[in-house]
């Protein structure tokens, strides 16, 4: 099951920034990451735990290169790097449909902080995850999905009753926003949890995506309008 769109008919005004953040994801896995080949350019620029913890550059292990920029930075640029055309596709799609409404409800540049903020604490959630369970401390993690999981999160608590238009198979139907993301963050749970002691293997940073999920949800009061948070209890 997919999600391929959602109810728009609250939004009026457009989605600048969220053009903007789907152009610059891009871009960069186009001309930078020369669609996922560039190895080089994605073990300088991507976040790795174990660097972010000692706040210096690790190089020589794991293919690790020398950053060309503070490993802190590395929160921030890797949040516009992607593995694979996949990983892109999905990220841009959710990003898509469900941040254009987040940003209706906060403002451009509210909503352009309120991703950031979300990205960075997924990150940060990511990096204890490895420190607590001592795995996966050098393996590079890299994409939007932190910052879009807050997205889906702020969606969550504004939007609770919003249809989510699914595609399965030969067939679409709408289902309640709380149903779609209730059972997408159950299994990310459920996921991290399958991982533990395994994270190396899975490809995957659950525990950033719980994270940003958790940081948008509780971030979104913060950052919508008046207006939009009258509408919902919080």
């Amino acid at each position: 099951m997919m999600p391929i769109g959602d109810d728009n008919t609250g939004r009026t005004t457009t989605p600048y920034v969220n053009y903007l953040l789907i152009a610059v994801n891009i871009f960069v896995f186009i001309y930078y990451q020369r669609l996922g080949t560039n190895v080089d350019f994605l073990m300088r620029y991507a976040a790795v735990p174990g660097e972010i913890l000692t706040g210096r550059d690790i190089v020589g292990t794991n293919d690790l290169g020398p950053s060309p920029v503070p490993v802190y930075t590395t929160i921030f640029t890797s949040m516009f790097m992607h593995g694979n055309i996949a990983h892109i596709l999905g990220n841009m799609l959710y990003l898509s449909i469900f941040g254009d409404n987040i940003e209706n409800a906060m403002g451009h540049l509210r909503y352009l902080v309120f991703y950031l903020l979300c990205g960075v604490l997924a990150s940060l959630a990511h990096v204890l995850m490895a420190f607590f369970l001592g795995d996966g401390l050098l393996v590079p993690s890299l994409g939007a999905s932190g910052a879009i999981s807050g997205v889906l999160g702020g969606y969550l608590v504004l939007f609770p009753k919003n249809r989510v238009r699914i595609w399965a198979l030969l067939f679409t139907f709408r289902v309640p926003a709380v149903i779609t993301l209730g059972i997408w963050i159950i299994m990310q749970v459920v996921s991290q949890v399958n991982t533990i002691g395994n994270s190396e293997a899975s490809g995957v940073a659950y525990a950033a995506h719980i994270g940003g999920f958790l940081a948008g949800m509780l971030l979104v009061r913060f950052f919508a309008n008046r207006r939009q948070l009258g509408k919902v209890r919080i």
